[in-house]
Formats: C-alpha cells, structure tokens, sequence
C-alpha cells in the first residue's frame, strides 16, 4: 500500500553525516577537577531519572565510557526540555543552551555544560553533529508536519541519528563505514518514540506521522483526535511497525562495527527500545490512552540474549578509532 525508498532518504542524510565528521573536534581536555566530577554524577542523576532505558545501556560500558555517555544524554536531555517546557523564551533559551556549550565553560558554568564539554574533548566528537542535533530540535518550535517518510527521516536524523553518531566517538568505531548503520539506528529509535507517544504528542499539538501515509489507509486528524483504535489504525500501525522493524535490523550489522566493550551497550539500547514496538502491539495499538514501555524486569530479562547475540567470538579484532 505505502513503501518506503531507502535510498531516496538515506543519500542526503549520510552526505550530512560525512560533512558533520569532517568538520574536526575541538582539543583534548585538561585533566579532571572536583568540579568535572560533580558535574558528571549530575548527568548521571539526570540520565537516571530521565532515560532509564539509555541509563541502563549505558551501565554497560566501561567507566569512562559510561560518564561521557550519560554527560550526552545530559546535554540532549536539556535542549529537548527547553523546547518542551521553555514556553514563549523556548527559543531564546536554546540559542543561549548553543551558546553556552559551544565556549570552553568556566567552573561556574552549567553542571552539564561542563561535563559535555569535557567529554567531547576527550572522545574528538565533531562539534557540527551537536549542532545538527540542535537544528533538529529547533523544528518542534514551529510543530511542523511530515508529508512523507523521507520528511520524517530527515527529522529523525537531526534528533536521533545525531546522538548515535556523537555516541559512536564515545564508544569507539572501525571507521566511516560504520555510519550509515548509525544513522539507521537513530532513526529506528526516533520511529519508535513517535509510535509510543501518539496520543501524547497529540494533546501536545504536534504531529510526526507522515500525512500521506496516514491518508493511505483512511486516516485523517479527526480520527486522532477521537483516539480510537479501529481495523483502519491497527493496519496503520501495522504497516509502520513492520518498517521500523527492518530499520532496527538493517542497522543491526554496524553493531560488529564498534569497539568490543561498547557493543553490548550498544545492542542493548536498540533491542529493548524494539521491544516497545512488542508492547504497542499486546495492547492492540493503543497508543491514545497509554503509553507503551518496557519494565526493569523485562529488560534485565533480555539482557542474557541481546549478550549473547553480540559476545565476542575467538578472532574478533577491537574496533578502534
């Protein structure tokens, strides 16, 4: 009924990827002070109240890895909420948040501006995908609408792929190949956030389905606005889900791409967000009057079988930069 072009979206949005990579990083940073540790044990309390999902992958990696990780989440974290809660100052509030953490901060500064500042440092992350992550951002001001799924990857990329990409210096990779799997990857999670929060975005005022694909099957914005599960929105959801699945599994692959002791961090991020798609689907698409999730004890529970799909094999060379 609807299909979907990788290449038609795909192309522009590795060429913005490859331009991002090419634009340098900033120097190494200085050595840690009391205030650097502070200010990544604060990103760590704000990943763990604020993405339980990326708090837990993230315990995975090794020690150094874990706080830079967390410090970007940080950093993503408080430039999403000014868009969400910044009110009519929202924009005025962003472009200082841009401001503030492209300068060397001073030890007065913003907890998490100094902990992003040192770990992008110290892991040579490109300063234009953090600026591509906040354009991306920016887009919500005007809660645009997507025509078409190349619209939505588009935006996808600027808010997701963005951060696996910063993520990808942190963890350690093989080399530019491994970027168009992380751009997939970003867009799978993005997909599945947008599936999960339906109802919520609605009541929000914004809209992230592509128009086009939702008037395929029938569907218009009253039909949202009434919330109602019917044969016309299961076969939707249906649809959406199917693609969003082949996206998680076409970026699967670059996951052999990172450095041996991020992999398993890595696998565990995209395979339990997957796994909201399973719950979306147990309580028939029913995404208006609930929001889908994963519990502590299911994820812990597929732990043992996301390792063991990525454990090291006798041969396996340690992905570096």
């Amino acid at each position: 009924m609807v299909s979907s072009q990788a290449e038609e979206w795909e192309a522009p949005l590795l060429r913005l990827a490859g331009e991002a990579r090419a634009s340098g990083h900033t120097a190494p940073p200085a050595p840690s002070t009391a205030i650097l540790a502070r200010a990544y044990a604060y990103c760590t309390s704000v990943t763990a109240v604020h993405g339980r999902t990326f708090h837990l992958a993230a315990s995975l990696l090794p020690a150094d890895k874990r706080r830079a990780a967390r410090a970007l989440y940080a950093f993503c974290r408080i430039a999403d909420d000014i868009v969400d809660t910044g009110g009519a100052d929202a924009s005025r509030q962003l472009a200082a948040w841009r401001r503030q953490t492209l300068a060397p901060p001073g030890p007065s500064a913003n907890l998490v501006a100094i902990a992003w500042d040192d770990a992008r440092r110290r892991y040579r992350i490109p300063q234009q995908y953090a600026e591509q992550l906040l354009q991306g951002i920016a887009r919500d001001f005007d809660c645009p609408q997507y025509r078409t799924f190349d619209d939505l990857a588009a935006y996808a990329y600027g808010v997701a792929s963005t951060v696996g990409l910063m993520l990808m210096h942190i963890v350690g990779f093989s080399g530019p190949a491994a970027i168009p799997y992380a751009v997939k990857l970003g867009i799978a999670l993005q997909v599945t956030n947008i599936l999960r929060d339906v109802g919520e975005d609605w009541r929000a005022g914004r809209l992230y389905l592509p128009t086009t694909e939702l008037a395929a099957y029938g569907l218009a914005a009253a039909d949202l606005a009434r919330g109602r599960v019917d044969d016309r929105w299961r076969a939707f959801m249906r649809f959406q889900i199917d693609r969003n699945r082949r996206l998680y599994a076409a970026a699967w692959p670059g996951i052999a791409m990172l450095s041996r002791d991020g992999r398993f961090a890595v696998a565990a991020a995209s395979a339990l967000y997957e796994a909201i798609l399973d719950d979306i689907e147990a309580h028939d698409y029913d995404v208006f009057t609930r929001r889908a999730h994963v519990s502590t004890w299911d994820k812990l529970r597929r732990l043992p079988g996301i390792w063991w799909r990525v454990r090291p094999r006798e041969g396996d060379a340690h992905a570096t930069l």
